[in-house]
C-alpha cells in the first residue's frame, strides 16, 4: 500500500524543530545530543521527502532550504556576536563561532546525507559541507578577513617586541583560513600571507633603521640572526609551512640586502675591524648572514681580500723600515728584516688562513681572495730583497748551524710545510731553487748543515708539491755529499798504505758537475805542500773511477795553518787562497803587490780581495806598506809578527760578495732554455700555430716554475727562427710552422 506523500511544510517544521534544538545544543542550553532515533527520524523524513514521485520530490527546495537556514543562523546569531567584539576578543569569537559553525555544518550533512549522495552529485551542485562552509565565507569571513589580518600583525608585532601572546588563539585563526580554503593554501595566501609578509617586512625596516643607528656590527648581526631563527620558529608555532621561505625571504631583504655595504663598512665595528680584532664569532655569524643574499660572500670575501692585502703591504713597510735602521724594528726583530718578513708572512697567513677554514667554511672564494692577496704582495721586494731570497734566507736561517731560528723537530717540520705554501704564492719559484741550491751547497761543503734530515724533508715537501724536476738537482748534491764521506774514508786508507809519514790532513768532496751551482775556477798556483796533496788524491780517484775527470774548484777549499807569531802561535782558519797567499811568506819576509799576483797567477780582483782580508779587516795578519784601507799596486806586504788575539783559533773572513747578480744571471739564462724548450715543444706537437696562441701556451706551462715575460718570449722566437726551428707562414699573418 502505497504511503501518503509527506507535504514539504510538513516535513520541513519537523526539520526546523531538529534545527532548533540544534542551535539549543551548540548554545548549551540543551545538555543532551541527538538519540540514534532522532537522527534516524530526521534521516528518514529527508530520505522519504528525496524519493517521493513527482510532483512530490522536493530535492531541490531541501538544498535551496538547507542553504537559507544556514544563512539564518549565521545572521541572526553569528554576525550580532562579532559585531560587539574587537581585537584579541574579536579573534576569540570568531574562533568559537566558527567551531560551532562546523558542528551544525556536520550535523545537517548527516541529516541531509541522501540528499547530498544523489541529487547534489547527480545536478553536480556544491557539496553540502562546501556549501556550509561557503555560507560562513561569504557573510561572516569575507566582510572581517581585513580586519582579521590587521588584529593578527599587530599581535605579531607585540610578540616581536617580547610581549606574551596567545599562540593557539592565532593557530586557530590561521586555520580557519585553510579550513574554509577546504585545504587549499589559495585563500591563505591570497587573504592572509601576502598582507603578513608585507606587514613583516614593515616592521623589520623600521627596525633595521633603528638598530643601524644604534648598535655596532656585531649587535646588529645578532639581532638579525636572531629574528631569523624566531621568524622560523613562528612559521611552526601558528603559521603553515609554506609561509616560511616567503617570510625569512622578506626578512633578509630587509635587514641584511638592503643594508649589505652599510654592515660590512660600519665605522669601528665593520668587517674589516672584525678581521683586525680576531672576532670569530662574530666573522661566523657575518658568513652565515651573507651567504643568504645573492653575491653577499662575493662583498665579503673582496673585503677580506684587500685586509690581507694590507697587512701583507704593513710587513713589507716593516721589513723596509728594519732594513733602513729603524731602532724599534732592530730591536724586535730576530735575523735579517727578509727573515723576520717571511717568519711574519707565515704568522698572518696562519691566522687569515683560520678566519677561511673557522669562520667562512673552506668556501672556496676566501681561499681564492687569500690567495690572490699573497701572490700580490709576496712577489714585491723585501727591503731591496727578492721574496724568493728572503724565503731562501729564512730556509737557511733554520737548516744552518747556529742559524736565528732554533726550532723543534715538529716545529721545523710544521715550518717546512708553511714555507711551501709561501713559496706556492711567489711566481720567482726558479730563483728560489737557485738561491736555495747556493746555500744547501755552502752548508753542505762547509759542514754547517744542522740536520742532514730536515734537509731531505724540506725537499721531500717541496718534490710532492712541486714535483720532481723541482728539486733533482739539490737531491744529487746531498747524495754527492753522502757519497763524498765514503770516498773520503777510502782515501784516507789510501794515504795510511801509500804515505804513512804524511803530514797534512786532507779532504776533498767529488761534486756532480750538472748538480750544484757554478763556481768561480782559476789556474792558481798552489804551494808544493797542497799539489802534493792533490795529486796523491788524483791518483787515488783515478784508481776507482778511470772514466771522469776532476776539475778542481779551489775557491770553495778552505785550510787550517798555523801561524807563528812573537806571542804566540794561532791557528788560523783560512780559505786555501788566502793560505796559499800566506804560505809565500815562509819563503820570502816582503813581498810586493805584483810579486804575489805573479807567483800565484791570481786575478787582479781575487787579489785585492785576499789581500784586503788579511792586512785590512779585522785580523791583521800581513802588515801593508803604506798603511791604509785601498789595496793598490804599488803596495808591499810583510808577516805582522806582533799580531795578537786572545783566541788560540781563530776564522779569517774573507769581505763579502754580491752573490745575487750572478745568481739572477744564471735563472735568466735557465729560463731562456726553458722558454725555447717550451716554444719547441708546444710547435712540435702543433706544427702550426698563431703567434697569441703560441705565447699564451708557453705562459701556460711556465708558469709553475716563473712568470715569463712576454718582450723575451718573442725574442726567444725570433732566435728559433734564425736558428731555424720555425719559419714564418707566408700566407697567414703572426702565424708559424715548425721546421723538423
Amino acid at each position: 500500500q502505497d504511503q501518503t506523500p509527506i507535504a514539504l511544510e510538513d516535513g520541513w517544521r519537523d526539520m526546523e524543530a531538529g534545527i532548533a534544538r540544534l542551535k539549543r545544543i551548540l548554545h548549551g542550553v540543551d545538555g543532551t545530543s541527538f538519540t540514534s532515533q532522532e537522527y534516524i527520524n530526521l534521516y528518514t523524513m529527508i530520505f522519504n521527502m528525496c524519493t517521493q514521485k513527482p510532483p512530490y520530490d522536493y530535492s531541490e527546495q531541501l538544498y535551496k532550504r538547507y542553504k537559507q537556514a544556514l544563512e539564518e543562523y549565521i545572521k541572526s546569531t553569528v554576525l550580532p556576536s562579532l559585531k560587539s567584539k574587537h581585537g584579541e576578543f574579536l579573534l576569540r569569537e570568531l574562533v568559537e563561532r566558527w567551531k560551532n559553525h562546523k558542528v551544525m555544518v556536520r550535523w545537517l550533512t548527516r541529516f541531509f546525507h541522501y540528499l547530498d549522495r544523489y541529487y547534489v552529485s547527480r545536478k553536480l551542485l556544491l557539496p553540502l559541507k562546501e556549501l556550509g562552509l561557503s555560507c560562513f565565507h561569504d557573510l561572516v569571513f569575507g566582510g572581517l578577513k581585513t580586519t582579521l589580518t590587521t588584529i593578527v600583525i599587530d599581535m605579531v608585532d607585540n610578540e616581536r617586541e617580547g610581549q606574551l601572546i596567545d599562540r593557539a588563539l592565532l593557530k586557530d585563526v590561521v586555520g580557519i583560513y585553510l579550513e574554509i580554503g577546504q585545504g587549499s593554501v589559495g585563500l591563505y595566501e591570497l587573504d592572509f600571507e601576502k598582507a603578513f609578509c608585507k606587514g613583516t617586512t614593515d616592521y623589520y625596516s623600521k627596525k633595521a633603521q633603528i638598530w643601524m643607528l644604534e648598535d655596532s656590527c656585531p649587535e646588529y648581526m645578532l639581532k638579525v640572526e636572531d629574528s631569523l631563527q624566531k621568524e622560523k620558529e613562528r612559521v611552526g608555532h601558528y603559521l603553515h609551512a609554506s609561509t616560511e621561505e616567503k617570510l625569512l625571504e622578506g626578512t633578509i631583504l630587509e635587514l641584511i640586502s638592503w643594508r649589505a655595504e652599510e654592515i660590512l663598512y660600519k665605522e669601528n665595528s665593520g668587517c674589516r675591524v672584525l678581521l683586525l680584532d680576531g672576532k670569530y664569532e662574530d666573522l661566523s655569524r657575518m658568513y652565515r648572514l651573507f651567504s643568504k643574499i645573492d653575491a653577499g660572500l662575493f662583498h665579503v670575501s673582496k673585503i677580506f681580500k684587500e685586509h690581507v692585502k694590507e697587512e701583507g703591504m704593513s710587513l713589507l713597510k716593516h721589513a723596509a723600515d728594519a732594513a733602513n735602521g729603524t731602532k724599534n724594528e732592530k730591536k724586535e726583530a730576530v735575523g735579517s728584516p727578509e727573515q723576520e718578513f717571511v717568519r711574519k708572512a707565515i704568522e698572518l697567513h696562519d691566522k687569515q688562513l683560520a678566519y677561511v677554514t673557522n669562520c667562512f667554511q673552506n668556501n672556496s672564494a676566501f681561499h681564492k681572495a687569500l690567495k690572490a692577496a699573497f701572490e700580490d704582495f709576496c712577489n714585491k721586494d723585501v727591503a731591496g730583497c727578492t721574496s724568493a731570497e728572503s724565503l731562501a734566507s729564512f730556509c737557511d736561517s733554520i737548516l744552518r748551524k747556529g742559524g736565528s731560528e732554533k726550532l723543534s723537530d715538529e716545529v721545523v717540520e710544521d715550518t717546512f710545510d708553511k714555507v711551501v705554501t709561501i713559496l706556492s704564492y711567489i711566481s720567482d719559484k726558479d730563483l728560489f731553487v737557485e738561491f736555495h741550491r747556493k746555500k744547501l751547497g755552502k752548508r753542505l761543503l762547509f759542514d754547517k748543515s744542522a740536520n742532514n734530515e730536515h734537509e731531505r724533508s724540506l725537499l721531500s715537501k717541496l718534490k710532492q708539491y712541486f714535483g720532481g724536476q723541482f728539486t733533482a738537482k739539490m737531491e744529487g748534491m746531498l747524495n754527492d755529499v753522502s757519497t763524498a764521506r765514503d770516498h773520503q774514508t777510502a782515501f784516507e786508507e789510501y794515504m795510511r798504505d801509500k804515505l804513512p809519514n804524511h803530514r797534512v790532513d786532507f779532504s776533498v768532496t767529488v761534486l756532480t758537475t750538472g748538480f750544484w751551482p757554478s763556481y768561480k775556477t782559476s789556474n792558481i798556483n798552489l804551494p808544493s805542500e797542497m799539489i802534493k796533496c792533490v795529486e796523491i788524491f788524483k791518483d787515488y780517484y783515478n784508481s776507482k773511477q778511470k772514466s771522469k775527470r776532476l776539475t778542481w774548484i779551489y775557491s770553495m777549499g778552505n785550510c787550517n795553518i798555523v801561524a807563528k807569531f812573537d806571542a804566540k802561535p794561532i791557528e788560523l782558519i783560512v780559505t786555501t787562497y788566502q793560505a796559499a797567499m800566506l804560505l809565500l811568506f815562509n819563503g820570502s819576509e816582503r813581498l810586493s803587490y805584483s810579486e804575489i799576483v805573479t807567483q800565484l797567477n791570481l786575478p787582479d780582483d781575487d787579489a785585492v780581495r785576499l789581500l784586503h782580508s788579511l792586512s785590512c779587516a779585522k785580523y791583521k795578519i800581513l802588515n801593508k806598506v803604506p798603511s791604509n784601507r785601498i789595496i793598490s799596486p804599488n803596495d808591499v806586504f810583510q808577516v805582522n809578527h806582533k799580531f795578537i788575539d786572545k783566541m788560540r783559533r781563530i776564522k779569517v773572513p774573507l769581505p763579502p760578495t754580491d752573490e745575487k747578480k750572478k745568481v739572477v744571471e744564471d735563472v735568466n739564462k735557465d729560463r731562456r732554455f726553458s722558454i725555447d724548450a717550451s716554444i719547441v715543444r708546444i710547435m712540435k706537437s702543433r706544427k702550426v700555430m698563431g703567434h697569441q696562441q703560441l705565447v699564451a701556451e708557453c705562459v701556460e706551462q711556465l708558469s709553475r716554475m716563473f712568470k715569463p715575460d712576454i718582450k723575451i718570449i718573442k725574442r726567444r722566437i725570433e732566435d728559433l727562427i734564425s736558428r731555424e726551428y720555425l719559419e714564418r707562414d707566408l700566407e697567414t699573418a703572426n702565424t708559424y710552422r715548425y721546421l723538423a
